[in-house]
């Protein structure tokens, strides 16, 4: 029973999962792609425990655009952590998360 949210400029950031924001809820990793100017600012993680209903938050994070306009180099890759064998009863949904990254 863990839970991730995130907050920006010391606001929970209320995502509405679409095509370019995500929170993966089996890592917590916030994930965004075109980054807006408004998406400029600090973000910092809570992590929450059902089972002893206790909450930790991690350290700020700030994040900028670059006004040169260079991306960061790195190779595509395609990120999978989909488990070995996945199990699901039927009639239940199943999520599984894979991330395409690079430039």
């Amino acid at each position: 029973g863990l839970s991730y949210t995130w907050i920006f400029n010391n606001n929970t950031l209320y995502l509405q999962e679409d095509e370019r924001r995500f929170v993966s809820q089996e890592t917590g990793n916030l994930y965004l792609a075109k980054v807006e100017a408004s998406d400029v600012g600090t973000y910092s993680c809570v992590v929450s425990s059902e089972d002893t209903q206790h909450s930790v938050q991690g350290p700020p994070a700030p994040l900028g655009i670059r006004s040169d306009g260079v991306m960061g180099e790195y190779e595509p890759k395609i990120e999978v952590r989909f488990p070995e064998t996945t199990y699901a009863a039927k009639g239940s949904t199943v999520r599984l998360e894979c991330f395409a990254l690079g430039k």
